[in-house]
């Protein structure tokens, strides 16, 4: 019996990369500092042929690497904005009082404040509801 004989035959490839855009916006005064604006994320889905867009509420976390390498991405900013109460969950999970204000800083669609990088690139990664994550790379 071949190795992947158990696996079901369905008579049409699988394909796993999943392909996508996240919707940003980079704010930028002119200044030594740069946030960034999460609008949403886009995913082609390759089972149907379609373009997955949704507007933040779509969204479970999305991350910047505010001096990006082109090499790796370092999660230096987290965001979450996870449509059932986020804040909830991770109190439960952590069986712990959560500080209000702080978890407000990281509930967000807009960044906070991050020194404009010296390499001259960052890069946002998104990661939408269904596990799909994709990445964008802006030079500022």
């Amino acid at each position: 019996m071949p190795q992947y004989a158990e696996l079901k035959n369905t008579g049409r490839g699988n394909m796993f990369v999943v392909f996508g855009e996240p919707d940003v916006e980079i704010l930028d005064d002119g200044g030594p500092e740069l946030r960034v604006k999460v609008n949403g994320v886009n995913v082609f889905d390759p089972n149907t042929g379609d373009i997955r867009s949704n507007d933040t509420s779509g969204i479970a976390a999305w991350f910047i690497d505010t001096d990006y390498n082109e090499e790796s991405f370092f999660v230096r900013h987290a965001y979450f904005l996870g449509a059932n109460d986020p804040y909830k969950s991770l109190k439960t999970a952590l069986k712990a009082e959560i500080d209000e204000d702080a978890w407000a800083t990281l509930y967000a669609d807009t960044s906070r404040p991050f020194t404009r990088p010296e390499g001259g690139r960052i890069a946002v990664k998104v990661i939408n509801h269904f596990g799909d994550e994709v990445m964008k790379v802006f030079g500022v």
